[in-house]
């Protein structure tokens, strides 16, 4: 059974993108694996685990964005990564190359509604409700 945030798209194509980048590093050069692999699978992975950090907190609205905002960044960064591989020929593959930046791409777009649909339409969750404080006077 799905859990709250495996449920949303964003997390969903975070998360295979993830690994699919964590799998093409370890075919790159010895010397890159440690380097600039190590820096995308960082970059990678951080848009999936944010995600995952804002949904649960996203019980207060500017932490979940600020989380959400993160995850964009991460997904940014992530593609800078992919053009140094590939601009260094770390990563030769150019059909590859392609494909995940276009992915990358989809997913910063969708990440971006994402975080304009959270600021206007944030509700906090059903289940969490403030409690009835009586104070004296």
């Amino acid at each position: 059974m799905e859990k709250g945030y495996e449920k949303l798209e964003i997390y969903k194509l975070a998360r295979e993108l993830a690994i699919k980048i964590h799998q093409i590093t370890l075919s790159l050069p010895k010397f890159e694996m440690y380097e600039e692999g190590s820096q995308i699978r960082r970059s990678a992975k951080s848009i999936p685990a944010n995600i995952v950090e804002g949904y649960c907190l996203r019980r207060h609205k500017n932490e979940y964005l600020q989380y959400l905002h993160r995850a964009f960044g991460s997904c940014e960064e992530t593609k800078y990564h992919l053009g140094i591989l590939f601009e260094t020929r770390s990563l030769d593959n150019k059909e590859v190359f392609t494909e995940l930046l276009e992915k990358y791409d989809h997913l910063g777009k969708m990440i971006f509604r994402f975080v304009g649909s959270v600021s206007i339409n944030h509700l906090p969750p059903s289940y969490i409700k403030e409690p009835d404080i009586e104070y004296e006077t």
